[in-house]
């Protein structure tokens, strides 16, 4: 009967061809969306890893740097930098923006690094061209992701920074690709008001007779100076000393500090488990309607091949062939269609995922759940034939 199946497939090998690449196309989308996924799984990761961190300190009660909005004074890190176990603590500001450059923009997350050394928490881990950032202002190291070259002139805010430095999968958890840039800049570009606001805002003070007291002289100016300056930073990065656990760290800042900390497990989950799980589901839905449409075509065509030959089938049960043997030839046919259609949707998915703006992670495992996902669904899709094929009357080879 492998005969047979064969040879009915040569006998429509051109529908049989055309389904398999149509249904090939539909798994090449599924495999290529829980590619999405993983890479997104790989991005927070990735951002995690390239930190250099161990905990992350952040505003009480609030989910951290790249959750939500966080800020506390940037002088802070000294008094961490003292409590027991803490190795290194140091400032980091995240901005999430368009960086200009010429008449072209590209969506970013600023990262404001605190002066250092390269494997310090928060720098990029290491260059593929250019040099790490050695001032103090207006220097930027960017990923290549964005586009941009040594020497180019990028405009974030009202500054002007020149490119120095090119990293590699340096993004965010979103996938947007990092432009790290010195801390001092950072805070400016994220706290500060343009000039105008500025100038209002002085405007505001000055007319208030609280602040404007002739008989206080100064006072208006500090207040000034206060409104016009910035003391914040979004998060302090700490990397702890080997002989001390997360916990023996991370209790005395709580306590003391009463700020919020995360170790690395708990910040995982955080990125994992609550800024891409919207995101999870929509896929989800996605490959369960997915499945769904590569289910319904294999029945389609497996219900219409079983009906171009009625009276084959009636044919072969009138000289007394069993019913396993037809049910395992249409079974066959559907498992080939099943197989033609993972290899095209494997090589479709393989070249398709470069092209994809966000990072597409397509690990082994996920093809072979999805190898044996599709032979199951082909298994389904034949019970209808099946059934028509097994009711069919023997006479009808005759009729």
């Amino acid at each position: 009967m492998i005969s047979l199946a064969g040879r009915d497939i040569l006998h429509a090998w051109g529908k049989f061809i055309f389904t398999g690449i149509g249904l090939g196309l539909l798994i090449g989308v599924t495999l290529t969306m829980a590619g999405v996924y993983r890479g997104m799984v790989e991005d927070g990761r990735v951002l995690l890893d390239n930190s250099g961190a161990d905990l992350w300190v952040v505003q009480k009660d609030t989910l951290g740097p790249y959750a939500e909005s966080s800020s506390i004074p940037d002088d802070l890190w000294r008094s961490i930098r003292a409590m027991p176990g803490v190795a290194e603590a140091v400032n980091i500001t995240y901005l999430t923006m368009q960086v200009r450059k010429g008449d072209a923009d590209v969506r970013a997350m600023v990262v404001g690094i605190s002066a250092g050394e390269p494997g310090a928490p928060g720098w990029p881990p290491f260059l593929i061209a250019g040099r790490q950032i050695t001032r103090g202002h207006y220097e930027a190291v960017a990923d290549i992701a964005t586009g941009f070259q040594l020497g180019d002139v990028l405009t974030i805010r009202r500054n002007q920074y020149t490119v120095v430095g090119l990293a590699r999968r340096m993004v965010s958890s979103s996938g947007d690709p990092m432009v790290f840039v010195p801390l001092k800049d950072a805070q400016e570009a994220q706290f500060l008001k343009d000039n105008d606001a500025i100038l209002m805002q002085r405007r505001r003070t000055e007319a208030n007779p609280t602040f404007n007291r002739p008989a206080v002289p100064g006072l208006l100016d500090a207040v000034i100076e206060s409104q016009t300056s910035n003391n914040s930073v979004n998060a302090v990065l700490v990397r702890i000393r080997p002989e001390f656990t997360p916990q023996e760290v991370t209790a005395p800042i709580r306590r003391w500090k009463r700020l919020t900390v995360y170790d690395r497990e708990q910040m995982e989950g955080i990125l994992i488990g609550k800024l891409i799980a919207t995101s999870a589901k929509q896929i989800g839905m996605f490959l369960m309607i997915l499945a769904v449409v590569s289910a319904a075509i294999v029945a389609f065509i497996i219900y219409t091949l079983t009906m171009d030959k009625i009276r084959e089938i009636a044919v072969l049960k009138l000289i007394g062939t069993r019913n396993f043997t037809i049910a395992w030839m249409i079974l066959q046919q559907a498992l080939v269609l099943g197989v033609i259609g993972f290899v095209v949707g494997k090589i479709s998915a393989t070249f398709a995922a470069p092209l994809f703006p966000k990072y597409v992670l397509l690990l082994p495992t996920d093809s072979v759940i999805g190898f044996f996902a599709v032979l199951a669904i082909c298994v389904l899709a034949s019970v209808v034939a099946i059934r028509m094929a097994l009711k069919v009357d023997p006479a009808e080879a005759i009729g």
